[in-house]
């Protein structure tokens, strides 16, 4: 039984994304569809590729990165693969964790220039004490 393959057009649907953003992952490097003439062909380890692409960006991780482990399940043996997956997820957990700290943060920093906002607003609505 051959292989199922995908057009353009399935995949972008079924992840949601436009042509031109599977085009521009081709570009990278991150999926190599064949050639039926002018039309890409993509099998299922492009969509696999594809797939672990679009995890790759919703864990922050750079197409560099990206591509750097997927290209791994072609060459490196498994325990590589997961000790290098470790490394970059642990990066990246660092990076996040030190991102909330700045959001923290600024977010204290706002609630002060809140509270010092209201407190001259209030002592602006009283009345003047008057003069004897």
């Amino acid at each position: 039984m051959p292989e199922p393959t995908y057009t353009i057009a399935e995949l972008a649907r079924e992840f949601a994304l436009t042509p031109r953003a599977i085009r521009y992952y081709e570009d990278q490097g991150l999926i190599a569809p064949a050639r039926a003439g002018v039309q890409r062909v993509y099998t299922r380890r492009d969509r696999i590729r594809l797939k672990l692409t679009l995890r790759g960006k919703r864990l922050g991780l750079s197409l560099a990165e990206i591509r750097e482990l997927i290209d791994m399940y072609d060459t490196a043996p498994e325990s590589t693969q997961l000790a290098r997956l470790l490394e970059v997820l642990a990066r990246q957990r660092a990076k996040l964790e030190q991102q909330r700290e700045d959001i923290e943060a600024v977010l204290a920093e706002l609630d002060g220039f809140e509270r010092q906002c209201r407190d001259l607003l209030e002592g602006a609505e009283r009345p003047a004490p008057r003069k004897r």
